[in-house]
């Protein structure tokens, strides 16, 4: 018992405490938020629960997950890819729920789980096994394409499902893994020179005609008033919403309040600026930040390029959710349905934002000790 005690002491004096604070400190202030909006019955009590029970979860799995050694988490890829494929797969049974234009949601009874919250992490953990494995072999066109059908699986799936803001996720993980694997410039310079060609034929024959109206909605004006009350409303009430709260918001115990449609969920960002004002979204923009920074800089110090791949594969994720989220609450992008990490509602979507951080605090502490869960690594 005694070596178990100090052992975990080891493990806690090496992991990122700053990266787990922050993560800590975001949801702290989601929780007061989504109780400060219960009170003016935008929140129901059950989302609350939720949010307490799912952050428990997410952060015993980080602790979990950050105490096994990352080489060997990500070298069991055929256990936990397969696992979550499947799950992502079984949305086209009766399981699956169709919501708006997104089968995206998995029906287990007694609640509902998001698969492509799942599958981000695993393909994240085997695309660094992949391309970590390769080295500079990545660059010769039979493994680049073997890459290239890595990431096209997922993403094609979860087109073919209708989840396009998920989709784009997995490729700018994929576009910013691949970077960070050493990827030739002759790859880049063609998927450059391909980027016209590939938003033509999407916009014409790929986007639905909904998909080409969300983003006609941000320039359009008279499209836009003659939606306000249709598909432009949540956009619009979110600007109205923020724009109420000014330099310090509405407060907690103001008479009238602004309704947006899923305002706990996809478009938070409105109600914290409606709630806490301009300095609460920046606070909360800092927070993001932060975060995401810390990532970076723990892919910088990793020992070795698997632990590089992992960090910068997180950072990617967490980067295009916090960025084409507030985009599309400030209607400066189309809406998707992508959540605030930490912030918006969702459990799936918080336990595996802490989940996701345990690979990173393994990447730390195995930078930092020799000791790891299943083996002590000879000098």
């Amino acid at each position: 018992m005694k070596t178990v005690l100090k052992w975990l002491g080891n493990y806690f004096k090496h992991i990122d405490w700053i990266l787990m604070l922050i993560c800590l400190c975001i949801s702290a202030f989601d929780i007061y938020l989504l109780c400060s909006l219960n009170e003016i019955g935008f929140v129901k009590d059950d989302y609350i629960q939720t949010q307490l029970v799912a952050c428990g979860i997410g952060v015993c799995a980080c602790i979990v997950i950050g105490m096994i050694d990352y080489k060997r988490m990500a070298k069991c890829w055929f256990i936990y890819v397969p696992v979550a494929l499947i799950l992502q797969l079984l949305l086209w049974t009766p399981l699956g729920v169709r919501r708006d234009d997104d089968l995206a949601w998995l029906n287990l009874g007694v609640t509902t789980i998001q698969p492509s919250e799942i599958l981000k992490l695993a393909f994240i953990l085997s695309l660094a096994w992949h391309i970590s494995k390769l080295g500079d072999k990545m660059n010769t066109l039979p493994h680049f394409l073997l890459l290239c059908l890595h990431f096209g699986v997922p993403f094609g799936i979860i087109m073919l499902q209708g989840d396009a803001g998920s989709a784009l996720v997995f490729l700018f993980i994929f576009i910013c893994m691949m970077f960070a694997g050493g990827m030739s410039w002759k790859y880049i310079v063609a998927g450059l020179a391909a980027v016209p060609a590939v938003a033509y034929v999407a916009w014409n024959f790929v986007m639905g005609e909904h998909h080409r109206k969300r983003f006609r909605l941000l320039w359009d004006e008279e499209l836009q008033n003659a939606e306000r009350i249709g598909d432009y409303m949540q956009q619009y009430n979110a600007k109205v919403a923020m724009g109420s709260g000014q330099l310090t918001g509405l407060g907690t115990n103001a008479t009238t309040y602004t309704y947006v449609p899923e305002g706990y969920n996809d478009f938070i960002f409105a109600y914290i600026g409606m709630v806490f004002g301009f300095i609460g979204c920046m606070a909360v923009v800092i927070a993001l930040s932060v975060m995401c920074i810390k990532l970076l800089s723990d892919a910088s110090s990793a020992i070795d390029p698997l632990g590089k791949l992992i960090c910068v594969g997180v950072f990617a994720m967490f980067t295009f959710h916090c960025v084409i989220n507030i985009a599309m609450v400030l209607s400066a992008g189309p809406v998707v349905g992508i959540p605030l990490p930490f912030v918006s509602t969702g459990g799936t979507s918080l336990v595996m934002s802490y989940a996701s951080l345990g690979p990173v605090m393994s990447v730390v502490s195995h930078r930092e000790k020799k000791k790891h869960m299943f083996y002590e690594e000879k000098e």
